[in-house]
């Protein structure tokens, strides 16, 4: 039985930029995944999931530009470029084909890529997250927490306000929010920050969705502060060919429910297609 094997953290060279990135190698033949983060979280935050995803799949995780170790741009970038951008990335990698998983932020990422590159983006997760500008809004208080990227980079700040913006199992225990709010040692650039505010500000998948025909899987919590269930439940019924997946926890529930919650991922990624002879390809 082949073992799974440790990520590794590299540099990409793509688009003409340096993305620092890292790939776990699956044990089996099938498409990798990528992983989207949420605003300002360097790829290190969703290690507790792609570490329970079931080790046949091989997984990427990347930092947008601007988070972690990527250099943020000079100016401020649009979403379709960042999807550009991480499809160069993928190509650099060696993989024509992928399935993408986004979270909150990243979703909006996930989707631009799956109506972006339908022949590249095969099945497409999305946890945590809206159809973009145009959506059912948090709280002003949980938005003004949010338009700032000192959760990222002040730790007691953000184990603070931890249940007020996470919800769900946080309320209770803040410490379950650790893998996002510890301090890494390149913390989230201001301007990177502001950059990915400014990209989501102007983009909505709402005209679109429609058009996205790749099979979806849509998270949510039931205990969102951040995004509110109902942003899901749009999500899921203008995507085509969706199913929305209701878990009892708050924003996080990718991390604080890992165990739970990888297991469903797996499945649907590793589900064979109609008509198709053993594991997709």
């Amino acid at each position: 039985m082949k073992r799974e094997q440790a990520d590794a953290v590299t540099t990409v060279t793509a688009g003409g930029r340096r993305l620092r990135a890292a790939v776990r190698p699956g044990t089996g033949s099938g498409l990798p995944l990528l992983v989207c983060n949420g605003i300002g979280t360097p790829l290190e935050a969703l290690a507790p999931f792609t570490a329970a995803l079931d080790p046949a799949i091989t997984v990427v995780r990347f930092d947008v530009p601007g988070t972690g170790g990527s250099a943020p741009t000079r100016l401020p970038y649009s979403v379709p470029w960042l999807a550009w951008l991480a499809a160069r990335m993928m190509t650099a990698l060696g993989h024509d084909r992928f399935d993408v998983l986004g979270i909150s932020w990243g979703g909006g990422l996930a989707q631009q890529l799956a109506l972006q590159y339908p022949g590249r983006c095969r099945r497409l997760v999305l946890v945590a997250t809206s159809t973009g500008s145009l959506m059912i809004p948090a709280r002003p208080r949980v938005l003004l927490h949010l338009s700032s990227p000192r959760r990222h980079r002040d730790p007691a700040h953000a184990a603070r306000i931890a249940g007020t913006i996470y919800g769900g199992a946080v309320r209770r225990r803040p410490e379950l929010a650790a893998p996002l709010t510890r301090s890494y040692p390149v913390p989230a650039s201001r301007r990177g920050y502001l950059y990915q505010l400014l990209a989501s500000a102007g983009w909505t998948s709402l005209p679109f969705l429609r058009l996205i025909r790749q099979p979806a899987l849509v998270l949510a919590g039931d205990d969102d502060p951040v995004i509110p269930l109902p942003n899901a439940r749009l999500l899921a019924a203008l995507l085509p060919a969706a199913r929305l997946h209701v878990y009892p926890d708050g924003h996080l529930g990718l991390v604080t429910r890992a165990a739970e919650l990888a297991p469903v991922v797996s499945e649907f990624l590793l589900a064979v297609e109609p008509g198709g002879p053993g594991a997709v390809q």
